[in-house]
C-alpha cells in the first residue's frame, strides 16, 4: 500500500485537549446572544463574589466552579437572565440541607439541590452575589 493511502486509512488523531478548550470571552462572541452585556455583568458578579471562583465552557455554556461546578447559564431563555445552581454533575448521597436566604426572591427551587436563579445585574447584582456567597458553602 502507498504512504499516502495509509495515512487516508488511519482514522483522525483527536485534537489535544489544550488545543480544543475555548475561552468563554470566545464562546461569547460566537452566540447570537441578545443579553451580551447582562452576561458579562453577571460573570464579573459570580467571579468577584469570592476567592476561588472560576469560569468554563462546561455543558456547552458559560459555568462557574470551585471546587466542583455550581452555577450554569442559562443561555437558553430568553426573556430574563438565568444562572442554574447546582452541585456538581453528580448526585450526592446523602443531599445537603440547603438554606439559603432570598431576601431578593431570585430563586426558584428544580430541586432539593437545584435552584434556578433569574437577576437583572444592574439591580440585583448584590443579592446575586450574596446568593453565590451562600450557595458555594455546600459545594
Amino acid at each position: 500500500m502507498p504512504k499516502s493511502s495509509r495515512a487516508a486509512a488511519r482514522p483522525a488523531r483527536k485534537a489535544s485537549l489544550a488545543s480544543t478548550v475555548i475561552t468563554v470571552d470566545a464562546f461569547i462572541a460566537s452566540l447570537a446572544c441578545p443579553r451580551r452585556a447582562e452576561l458579562a455583568a453577571v460573570r464579573t458578579i459570580i467571579c468577584s463574589a469570592a476567592p476561588g471562583i472560576t469560569e468554563e465552557i462546561k455543558w456547552n455554556a458559560p459555568s462557574f466552579r470551585t471546587t466542583e461546578s455550581f452555577a450554569t447559564v442559562n443561555l437558553r431563555a430568553t426573556e430574563q437572565l438565568q444562572i442554574i445552581f447546582h452541585l456538581g454533575a453528580k448526585v450526592r448521597r446523602p443531599l445537603p440541607k440547603i438554606e439559603i436566604a432570598d431576601p431578593a426572591g431570585l430563586a426558584r427551587w428544580l430541586a432539593p439541590d437545584r435552584a434556578l436563579v433569574t437577576v437583572d445585574p444592574a439591580t440585583q447584582a448584590e443579592a446575586l452575589a450574596e446568593w453565590v456567597r451562600e450557595w458555594i458553602r455546600y459545594v
